[in-house]
């Protein structure tokens, strides 16, 4: 990565990319919310806002790290914060947190977090440049 963005001017959770509710259909054969389903909220902030920085078209290439520190139950209101960390010539990586609100009252908190490198592909799924931003 040639550029680096962490002092960009953002909560320290980054911009809210998604939210949505755990239901029913997300479990894993314990009754908790199955970690696959978290990381593909995860890999859908992520998505949006290395779209966003790259004005178009990316994809996820690795997930560099990934921590559970709380189970996400039925109901939980699940939200994803996402923020561009690092940026290369054609890859950014994405640093994504997800906080939960249980019972959807009160103050919410971490479950998980996680770093996805992400490329700006064009219309053939090949990669490309991502601009610099010049302050």
């Amino acid at each position: 990565m040639t550029q680096d963005v962490d002092k960009m001017d953002h909560d320290s959770r980054g911009d809210l990319a998604i939210r949505t509710l755990a239901m029913p259909a997300d479990t894993n054969p314990s009754g908790d919310i199955f970690g696959g389903w978290v990381l593909a909220q995860m890999d859908l902030a992520a998505g949006i806002m290395a779209a966003k920085r790259a004005e178009g078209r990316v994809a996820t290439v690795a997930l560099d790290g990934m921590s559970f520190h709380a189970p996400v139950f039925v109901g939980d209101v699940v939200s994803c914060y996402a923020k561009v960390t690092g940026i290369g010539r054609t890859s950014m990586t994405v640093e994504v947190e997800a906080y939960v609100e249980r019972g959807r009252v009160g103050a919410d908190f971490k479950v998980t977090e996680g770093r996805f490198t992400m490329v700006a592909i064009d219309g053939n799924g090949r990669p490309r440049p991502v601009e610099i931003v010049k302050n």
